[in-house]
């Protein structure tokens, strides 16, 4: 069975730091890429950032030169450290590990999901 474990959130004042982590357990395929999404009320979850098994990163606008993700292949952990955190940071923070299946007719794609950590960001 498939868990992601994450761990991190809470509540930050504004110009401050946290760490999220998301170790993933039970996976039997190849892992592609890891990420992070997050979600406010009422609004679409969007990616955060996400590296793949290379190392590739890729970031929204909106985080860059503030959140770092980084990967323990090893550990089948995912790691986003975010710095000078505003406001509007402020989310429910979803880790996602996407797969690859690889079987007769090519190769197919899963995602999983963990159950999301909330970061506040005092003002």
């Amino acid at each position: 069975q498939v868990q992601l474990e994450e761990s991190g959130g809470g509540l930050v004042q504004a110009g401050g730091s946290l760490r999220l982590s998301c170790a993933a357990s039970g996976i039997l395929f190849s892992i592609d890429t890891m990420g992070w999404y997050r979600q406010t009320p009422g609004n679409q979850r969007e990616l955060v950032a996400a590296i793949t098994s290379g190392g590739s990163t890729n970031y929204v606008d909106s985080v860059k030169g503030r959140f770092t993700i980084s990967r323990d292949k090893a550990k089948n952990t995912v790691y986003l450290q975010m710095s000078s955190l505003k406001p509007e940071d402020a989310a429910v923070y979803y880790c996602n590990v996407r797969v690859e299946i690889r079987h007769i007719m090519g190769v197919t794609q899963a995602d999983y999901w963990g159950q999301g950590t909330q970061v506040t960001v005092s003002s």
